[in-house]
Order: structure tokens, then sequence, then C-alpha cells
């Protein structure tokens, strides 16, 4: 019997159910032969099988001949070995598919995603930032070259591989993608980093032309004189990295409780927080879109890129806007409905 159960258990998976599900079966209908009185039709016989075999054995059905206690015996060292057999099966399934997911060799299948490329010190507190985000519960995506993924939550996704392979882009899903930032390498010069980046950068658009899909790409950028580089690779949005916090050193020494001011805007833990809304249809001027949003205690700062909509309240607002508004969670979650 030992030596029986060790060549069972090296059946695969899929002979392994049909066997079991035959055998359960064919069970079923033997006892209804050998018990039709007890076991009135096969499906009762079935019944009585599986709460066996399962060890639940409710006692509303039980064999009362001899015949019938014989096969029920043979069912019980049989039948619950197969079972077990078969949860054991299972878990190291859940096991195989865990392990694949934590070294990145599962595909994903979701939408609307945020795609990081590059795990850096910087990667790791903007993954943890989108995780934490109260207004855009969505999922991140990492593509990488670490042994396992850096870090397990049920909204985190890593992907193994070269990022400037369109295998792995697609394996990440990219043309679903809500849009895709790359981080700088660390413990690299400058120019090296950056070359790095931009290399990325020009894969990613590369991909874009050739599916002739919309790539909404964001890239870190160690030193400001390679962004000429990066916007003929049609990079969106860069953020640099290194210019940012002597900037924000020098606002503080000029502006004493500055640097609180932009952490406010940076992070959730803050009350007020900067956010972008689409434009009511009824706004036809800056002014219209400004007195609204005052009206429900929200401040209208910014339009894209210019900061300047106070100085230009009576001009007409594009169809296109993007306004970036300075509130709470509570009037945003007003001003979009929920």
């Amino acid at each position: 019997m030992f030596e029986l159960m060790k060549k069972v258990v090296q059946v695969s998976a899929l002979k392994l159910v049909l066997v079991t599900a035959l055998f359960y079966v064919s069970s079923a209908f033997i006892i209804y032969f050998i018990e039709p009185d007890t076991f009135h039709n096969p499906f009762i016989g079935f019944w009585w099988v599986m709460t066996t075999v399962t060890t639940i054995g409710f006692g509303d059905y039980a064999p009362v001949t001899v015949p019938g206690m014989v096969f029920a015996m043979f069912l019980y060292l049989s039948g619950i070995g197969l079972i077990g057999v078969i949860i054991g099966k299972v878990v190291d399934l859940y096991m195989y598919f865990g392990r694949l997911k934590m070294t990145g060799k599962l595909d994903y299948r979701g939408k609307g995603h945020f795609i990081i490329v590059g795990w850096s010190k910087n990667a790791e507190k903007t993954v943890h930032e989108l995780l934490e985000a109260k207004n855009a519960q969505r999922d991140v995506v990492l593509i990488g070259r670490l042994a396992e993924a850096p870090l397990i939550h049920e909204r985190f996704h890593y992907i193994s591989g070269d990022p400037t392979e369109t295998e792995v882009l697609e394996r990440a899903n990219i043309k679903r993608a809500d849009s895709v930032s790359v981080f700088s390498s660390e413990d690299e010069d400058e120019v090296l980093a950056d070359g790095k980046t931009l290399l990325i950068a020009s894969a990613i658009e590369k991909y874009a032309i050739e599916h002739s899909v919309q790539v909404y790409t964001i890239v870190e950028i160690v030193h400001e004189r390679h962004i000429g580089m990066f916007k003929h690779a049609h990079v969106d949005e860069f953020v640099l990295s290194s210019e940012a916090f002597p900037h924000l050193m020098a606002k503080t020494l000029l502006h004493h409780g500055a640097s609180q001011l932009f952490m406010q805007l940076l992070s959730d833990t803050f009350g007020d927080n900067l956010w972008e809304i689409k434009p009511d249809s009824s706004w036809r001027t800056y002014g219209d879109a400004f007195e609204a949003l005052k009206n429900k205690g929200a401040n209208l700062v910014a339009e894209g890129q210019d900061f300047g909509v106070i100085r230009k309240l009576d001009e007409p607002l594009p169809e296109n806007a993007r306004l970036y508004i300075i509130c709470d969670q509570k009037t945003f979650n007003s001003l979009k409905g929920d």
C-alpha cells in the first residue's frame, strides 16, 4: 500500500483528478448495487462516498450488510488517502503559483495600473505612496531584475526581465497601463544612469509607435542638462532627482516653514493635498471654475503646468483642460460625486 501511494503522489495532477473522480463515481454505483435498500440511487451512494472520504461523516447513510461494511473499510483506506493526495496537490499548486509571482514569472492581466521600471529608494517610496493613496486604488507593476519581489501586497505585482525587451513590456500589459514611470539607477555615474533611463524610455516609445498605443511616460533624471535628450525621446514628464533637494532646502532657508507646505502636497499624511479634476461642462472661463471650486472648499491652483490661473480668470477654459486643486479628501470626493 505504501509503495502504491508513493506512485500515486508522482502522478500528474490532471491524471490524479480524473482517476480519483472515476474511483469515487464507481464506488457510488458499487455501494448502490450492494445495498439498494439503504442507498436508493447512485446519487445517494455518491453523497455517502464523499462524506466518507472527506471524513465529514454525517451518519445519515451507512451500510448495514457485511459486504457493504467490507467495502466501506476498503473506501476508508483508499478513498481517504486519495483525497489527501489531491489536497496536497492543490496546496502545491498554490505554492507553485505563489513562487512564480514572487520571482516575477507571472504575466499581469489587469488594466489601468501603474508600471514602475527599476527598483531604488525613490522607487520604493513611490510604490508605498501609490499603494497607500486613498484616491487611486490601482495595481502597481514593477519591472526589474531582482531575484524576488521586493515587497508583498495584494495590489503589487513583479515582472522579472529587461524593460527594453518587447516581451517583458507585454508581460506587464503596458498597452492597458495608466502610465509608466522609469526610475534612475542608484550607485552609478549620472551620465550612465541617465543614459540607461533614456534607453528604457526610447524602448517604451518604440513599442508605443510599433503597436499604435498611447503610453504616458514619466522618467527620473539625475542631471538637468540631460532634459533635452529626453524631450527628443517624447517623454511626457520628467522629475529631477538630484535637483529637488537643494531647491527645497533653498526655499526653506529663504522662507521658514516652506518645506512643510511641499511635504503636505507630496504626501497623504496631511489633510490637504493636490488633486486633478475634470472641468465641469458649465464652466466657460477660468473664473467660472475658480468661483465654483472656491464655493465648494477647493483652491484652483493650476491648469496643466500653468500656475497663472489667477491672472486669466476672464479667459475661456479649454475643453481638454487639466485642472489641479488643493483641498482635503472629503472635498475631493464630493467634487467627484462620491
